[in-house]
């Protein structure tokens, strides 16, 4: 086996079976702009609504430390490198990076609020890293710079 299902999900409506690949590849591409662009949001505001002093103690509040090195990395992270993910440049990198943030944020930060959104928990972190996860090992896919340029990061 190559790594891929030993065969295509049978067509609901048979007769769109032939648009299943186009539709696959189409899915990919909105999983993984939505990704980098509900990330860059939360990167958006640190970079303008917050001064790195500002970051930095906010960060050692939450006993992210070195809080200084997070309120570089952090801010770099959710706005640069969110963008190279949502155009698919260097995708595999730039989802790498995000997953080594989400997965420390994750352990230092959510794990111990509890589970669920309602006390800022580890649900969403985890739904987030686990789709970046999937980025990650999937690459740019079709329609992604990566691809334009002939290369798979």
């Amino acid at each position: 086996m190559n790594g891929r299902a030993s065969s295509d999900p049978r067509p609901i409506i048979p007769p769109l079976g032939q648009y299943y690949g186009l539709t696959s590849d189409l899915a990919y591409l909105i999983v993984r702009v939505t990704a980098g662009v509900f990330v860059f949001v939360h990167g958006w505001i640190k970079v303008t609504a917050m001064t790195h002093a500002g970051l930095t103690g906010y960060f050692s509040k939450l006993k992210l430390e070195p809080a200084s090195f997070w309120a570089y990395y952090i801010p770099f992270n959710e706005t640069v490198v969110a963008l190279l993910v949502t155009i698919g440049l260097l995708t595999r990198p730039a989802a790498l990076l995000l997953v080594i943030e989400f997965i420390v944020l994750i352990l230092v930060v959510h794990i111990p609020r509890g589970y669920g959104a309602a006390v800022n928990g580890w649900e969403f972190p985890l739904f987030w890293l686990l789709v970046l996860i999937a980025i990650l090992l999937r690459g740019g896919g079709p329609y992604s710079v990566d691809r334009m340029i002939g290369k798979e990061f």
